[in-house]
Parts: structure tokens; C-alpha cells; sequence
């Protein structure tokens, strides 16, 4: 029996230990976003401090601007093993509506689903569950054979969920210690729940909000009613300029430089049989939207897209109030594919939308979050074990799938570190992620779990 071998019957004859730190870890509120849980952010930092030392790592709980940064390191067998710097986040999205949760959201539970058991909470599984997961898998190597197989760095950050504006600057500060030979990041999706995947594309992404401002107070809208501009309908009307008919962006500039999908890509996707019918169904919807002409995997992982991710002005409150706004407000979001400049989108939102309003109008902008899409190497000797493990693991090959989302952290760490990603996701589309109700498959935590054991075996030659 190999080392690796012992390590996966460790696993599973104690995985109800494994599943209940987990556990544990998700009954801690860390909601970055709101100031009143910064105590809970630093309790998920420390509770991840604390397991890291208990199995041999130098870890401690590192300050900066905002939430505090978990950095651990271990020796491994040696200077000559590889050095993987694992990284995850220990914050959470709020959890509002609470009412639309079926059962508190930092009590998880472990509840019958169609695919077995599944755990209810937020954080479920972004990130808490699929960072558990690798935890699990350093801590499983440990406790069987007293070390680890490679050298591993270990990164969890707190503020993941509004941008990372903090760890840009800590990874510069700390570049020297935090060098490895390659990042395994566990946030992202697997292809379905039978069918393992590695992810080799990221979505970048520009975040805004933009105010609107007309008149000097709310109007009555029968006295100024067709005299007055109505900073609602203004900023709607801008707003609804950003596509044309055919569901393009229509900022200029904003498709220039865009690389099409190579036909390695499409017989790859091909391969795949996406369902988009499906895919909609399960939110309940019928009709796809985006680019006309092109295909759903496409319009998903290599196309940009433009959204509106929340707009306000005027009364919204119970009953009438007649009132002619003064002012209104959007939040607005661009996923970038290679090829694009956060900056010239971000300069060219805001020239677009001053054309649009009239001049009388004063627009206001934030940037909340900016990042260039990612390409990950495809031919790496990490992809090339991560897709042998997880041959072994489920009996199938993994397949190369792309991800809409953005994960800015990816990014950092290449042009800070110089340092490549491998992006190994357990989740899936259903999981409800930032939404009420979110939940992690355990079928899907335990494959992480072991996968990832593999893959320290696998790399540490044992």
C-alpha cells in the first residue's frame, strides 16, 4: 500500500471529522461586507490559524488595512520537494433575505438531496467547503504519515467577497515568503457532478457604480411634470443605450482585440453537449440572451458581456408618491475576456454614459473592482497531474472548461508573484452560491477532499 494510498483510507474512515470542521468553521459569520462582523472575520481567521499550527505549520494571523490575511508555511521533506502555495477566503456573502433561506444560514445543516446528502449554509461551498477541502487533504497527509509529501504555503484571505482591496498589496509586501512553484486555488465548478474538471479560463472584470444627478430636490410630478429632467429616466435611458439589438455592447472600443475561441476550443466544448435548455431551465427560464449567433459555452466563457447589477431613484416605498426624482443610481458590471483593458472599458463607460445624459445632468462614478481576464497554461505538468489524479479519482478523464466568473486573485498572483494558478473547482451550477439556500453536495466535498490528497501524493512522489 503507498503512502498515498493509507492517506485515503484515513480519509474516509474519518471523514465525519473532516466534514465537522467544516462544519465548524462555517457556524462563524465572517460577512466582510459589513463592518459589524469584523470581529467574526477575525474569529474564521484565527479558527483557520489554529488548525494550520495543529498540524505542524508555522501559521499566524497577519494584519492589514481591512481583514486579516492567514499565512502558514510547512517544510514538506525538503528544499528540493515542489512548493504549492494553496489559497482560499475565509469571508462569506451577506446573507440577505434571510427570509428565503429555509433554515438559519450559519447553522448549517446536512439535509437529503437528490444526489445524496448536502450541506445548507453560507459558505457552503464559497469558499469555506472547497477550501475545507485541501485543508483536509494537508491534515489527512499529516496525521498518517507525520508530514507532507511537497512544501506548501497556505493563503487565506478576508475580503475575497468585495474585491481583495487589501491582498494586492500584502502580496507585494510579503513576495519573497509567498513565492512557490505553482498556486491550487479550489474556487470554482466542476462540469457536473459525475465528470471532473479543470478550469483554464477566467473572466476579468470591471465593477462601477454611477449617480445621476438632476434637479436640486425631488419634484412634484404634476407641477414639473414635462419641464423638469427626471434623473430616472435619464440614467434608464442611458443605461438601456449599453446594448443594441442584437444583445452587443455598445461601447466603443470594447470589442477590439478580442481573440476568437481557437477550433481546439470549440471541438472541446463540443464535446461537452452542453445543455443551454437545461442550464435555464434549472433557474427557470426558457429564452438565452447575450450575442446573437453565438453558441451558450461561448457567450458563457469567451465573450464579454455588460450588466446591471442594481438600479435606484425616486420612491419605492408602499402606496403612491408622485415625485419627480432628483437623483438615481446603478451598479454596473463588465466580465472581460483576454484581450481587453479594464481601464480603456472603465474610461470608456464613463465617456459613453456623459454623451448619453443631458448636459445639465451630473453623472458620479466608484470603481469597486477591476481585473484582466485569465488564460491558464494548458500544457503545465501541474495540469497534466491534476487530470491524472482526478482520473484515478473518478474513473473518468477531467475535461478543460472555462468559467465566466472572475476570480482576481488569479491575476494578482501572476503579475505580483509571477506565479501560475490550478484552478481545481468541486461546485456546481445548482449550488445557489451568493444566493439564499447555498449549499455544497458532500459526494462532491469528499471527492475534493481526496482529489486533492492524490495530488499531494502525486506531485510529492509518493
Amino acid at each position: 500500500m503507498t503512502a498515498t494510498d493509507r492517506v485515503l483510507a484515513r480519509i474516509e474512515r474519518d471523514f465525519a471529522a473532516y466534514q465537522g470542521r467544516w462544519l465548524d468553521w462555517l457556524r462563524i459569520p465572517s460577512i466582510s461586507a459589513q463592518p459589524s462582523h469584523a470581529g467574526d472575520c477575525r474569529r474564521a481567521a484565527e479558527f483557520t490559524r489554529a488548525g494550520l499550527a495543529e498540524i505542524g505549520f508555522t501559521a499566524a494571523v497577519r494584519e492589514t488595512s481591512g481583514q486579516p490575511v492567514v499565512v502558514a508555511h510547512h517544510p514538506g521533506p525538503g528544499p528540493d520537494a515542489p512548493h504549492l502555495l494553496f489559497y482560499g477566503h475565509y469571508d462569506v456573502q451577506p446573507p440577505e433575505p434571510l427570509e428565503l433561506w429555509s433554515s438559519p444560514p450559519f447553522e448549517p445543516q446536512v439535509i437529503d438531496g437528490p444526489r445524496g446528502k448536502r450541506v445548507v449554509a453560507r459558505g457552503a461551498v464559497d469558499d469555506k467547503g472547497q477550501a475545507a477541502m485541501w485543508l483536509g487533504a494537508l491534515r489527512a497527509w499529516v496525521e498518517e504519515t507525520g508530514s507532507l509529501p511537497v512544501r506548501a504555503t497556505v493563503l487565506v484571505e478576508g475580503e475575497e467577497e468585495i474585491g481583495s482591496p487589501n491582498l494586492e498589496p500584502f502580496l507585494a509586501a510579503n513576495a519573497d515568503e509567498l513565492r512557490a512553484d505553482i498556486a491550487v486555488i479550489s474556487d470554482t465548478a466542476t462540469w457536473n457532478i459525475d465528470t471532473p474538471a479543470i478550469t483554464t479560463s477566467l473572466r476579468g472584470l470591471v465593477y462601477m457604480e454611477v449617480r445621476l444627478r438632476a434637479a436640486a430636490r425631488d419634484l412634484h410630478s404634476g407641477l414639473f411634470g414635462g419641464a423638469a429632467q427626471n434623473a430616472v429616466n435619464s440614467l434608464v435611458h442611458a443605461l438601456a443605450a449599453l446594448h443594441d439589438a442584437r444583445g452587443a455592447v455598445t461601447l466603443p472600443g470594447f470589442y477590439d482585440g478580442i481573440a476568437e475561441p481557437s477550433n481546439a476550443q470549440r471541438v472541446e466544448w463540443a464535446a461537452l453537449n452542453y445543455d443551454e435548455s437545461a442550464f435555464l431551465g434549472s433557474i427557470g427560464l426558457r429564452h438565452p440572451v447575450g450575442e446573437a449567433g453565438r453558441e451558450g459555452l461561448e457567450r458563457r466563457w469567451a465573450r464579454p458581456t455588460c450588466d446591471i447589477n442594481g438600479i435606484w431613484g425616486g420612491y419605492a416605498g408602499p402606496g403612491a408618491k408622485t415625485v419627480i426624482a432628483a437623483e438615481a443610481g446603478a451598479k454596473v458590471s463588465f466580465r472581460l475576456v483576454p484581450g481587453q483593458d479594464p481601464a480603456r472599458v472603465e474610461a470608456a463607460f464613463k465617456a459613453f454614459l456623459r454623451a448619453q445624459v443631458p448636459d445639465d445632468a451630473t453623472l458620479s462614478f466608484e470603481t469597486f473592482s477591476t481585473g484582466r481576464a485569465i488564460q491558464v497554461a494548458r500544457d503545465s505538468r501541474f495540469v497534466a497531474a491534476a487530470r491524472e489524479v482526478m482520473a484515478d479519482e473518478y474513473g473518468r478523464p477531467a475535461v478543460l472548461i472555462g468559467s465566466g466568473g472572475s476570480i482576481p486573485v488569479v491575476e494578482s498572483l501572476s503579475r505580483v508573484l509571477g506565479l501560475d494558478s490550478l484552478l481545481l473547482g468541486f461546485g456546481l451550477d445548482d449550488d445557489q452560491t451568493h444566493s439564499p439556500n447555498e449549499k455544497f453536495e458532500v459526494r462532491c466535498f469528499e471527492r475534493g477532499l481526496r482529489t486533492h490528497a492524490r495530488l499531494l501524493g502525486h506531485l510529492g512522489g509518493a
